[in-house]
């Protein structure tokens, strides 16, 4: 599914490092750590209403991230916020966008990879684009299963939240070469991890279930889903999940910030009984009202 381009964002201003420029104008120096080697973490945050959705919770994963990069000089909490806030009111942008918020290692004094050539502090940047959910949340998406694999720990830990994501493009690719939406990644062990972008919920007899986060990201939606299915008295079973279980579910759907609650139509070959299953519909639905709940985003543009 490619997602077409919105000339509404044709004369985006997007910020660097504090600075508002138009995105034609836009310049990141080449000795970035995100240039050199992808050297960055990120968080994707939603924009309901003038509020960011679980914008506490976005802020410290991002957080954990840099921590767990060892990062200097990361942007304090309160700096974010507020050059979020410049960012979305010099694009005049209240409801129907996307964030993309990144902080890198900072500028290197020399080419290289060793972290001790980072003397200056973080870099950061802000995207905001205006973008409504990037899947067909009607009609459902198709899934592919990709010969990619998501590793352990002991490999690179999948928690940090980085911009290098070259396992999750070349699922992609595949995906595209098969005529999928998207790509399904099993970890090193054969078991279910995520998608290349989303998490993954099957369900069966009325039961949601879902991977752990051994070879995944704790994404935040898919947090808010666990929290409605107790909600709703639904049974969440969080484990290790075969891929063999996958074909047989009576549902699956996908969660992000980019695609919120996404069914899945398609699944290799095999076609869903139905789109949404009931079980879905009503997570979506719930899901729906959280976004709009004032208690569950942070107001950062004011009507």
């Amino acid at each position: 599914m490619l997602q077409p381009r919105n000339p509404a964002n044709d004369g985006l201003i997007v910020n660097i490092n504090g600075h508002l420029v138009h995105r034609n104008e836009a310049a990141v120096s080449p000795f970035d750590s995100s240039v050199q080697n992808g050297d960055a973490v990120w968080e994707g945050l939603r924009l309901y209403e003038g509020r960011i959705f679980r914008l506490d919770d976005h802020l410290a994963r991002l957080r954990k991230s840099g921590r767990m990069l060892a990062y200097r000089d990361f942007p304090t909490n309160e700096r974010l916020i507020e050059e979020l806030r410049r960012t979305l009111v010099a694009n005049a942008m209240h409801d129907g966008v996307h964030v993309r918020l990144t902080v890198s290692r900072g500028v290197k004094y020399t080419s290289g990879l060793d972290p001790r050539v980072n003397q200056s502090g973080c870099s950061f940047f802000i995207l905001a684009e205006h973008k409504p959910p990037v899947f067909d949340n009607a009609n459902g998406i198709h899934l592919m299963t990709s010969s990619q694999r998501r590793p352990y720990a002991d490999i690179l830990d999948q928690h940090i939240h980085s911009c290098n994501q070259l396992t999750s493009i070349l699922a992609k690719l595949e995906a595209n070469a098969s005529g999928a939406d998207d790509a399904v990644l099993l970890d090193t062990a054969g078991m279910l991890a995520e998608t290349s972008s989303t998490h993954l919920f099957l369900v069966r007899d009325g039961q949601v279930i879902t991977s752990t986060t051994r070879a995944c990201p704790e994404g935040i939606t898919r947090s808010v889903v666990l929290e409605i299915c107790r909600e709703i008295n639904v049974t969440a079973d969080v484990r290790d999940v075969p891929a063999n279980e996958l074909p047989v579910a009576d549902e699956m759907f996908v969660t992000g910030t980019m695609g919120e609650i996404t069914p899945v139509a398609r699944f290799d070959d095999r076609v869903m009984p139905s789109i949404p299953g009931p079980v879905t519909a009503k997570i979506a639905e719930r899901f729906r009202q959280r976004t709009h709940d004032p208690a569950e985003g942070m107001l950062i543009v004011d009507t």
